[in-house]
């Protein structure tokens, strides 16, 4: 297989007074971790990217903000915000480490996206939808 997969569990204490469980995350009192695919390296096992990427998306859309009343109250309109944040995230900021956008270093662009040409991209379906 050309693919190396594994699934990292974190286990959790116990559980937890319920005033103290609202603001502050269970402690991890340990891993787990399993070979879905291929042969991964059990020193690259880890859920570092992926609680990175959630950090990014709390701190960029509100109604991923923890103990808020900013959610989205129709799912359309969920998936649209996620959309949004990642055509910017991806096509329209730049991003320090790379000088250039995540897409422009993936050569899928070869500029910085404008807001207006994200909002384009939606223009013409809400067109054909109102026909």
């Amino acid at each position: 297989s050309e693919i190396d997969y594994a699934m990292l569990v974190k286990l959790y204490g116990a559980d937890r007074d319920e005033s103290e469980a609202r603001y502050s995350p269970a402690q991890c009192i340990g891993c787990q971790s399993a070979a879905i695919i291929g042969q991964p390296s059990p020193q690259h096992i880890s859920t570092s990217f992926v609680e990175r990427q959630n950090l990014t998306m709390r701190m960029s859309m509100r109604r991923f903000t923890r103990l808020t009343n900013a959610h989205s109250k129709k799912l359309a309109n969920h998936v649209n915000a996620i959309a949004v944040h990642y055509m910017n995230y991806n096509f329209a900021r730049v991003h320090q480490t790379l000088r250039v956008t995540p897409a422009m270093e993936a050569g899928i662009s070869d500029h910085i996206w404008g807001i207006d040409e994200i909002v384009e991209l939606l223009v013409p379906r809400k067109l054909e939808e109102a026909a």
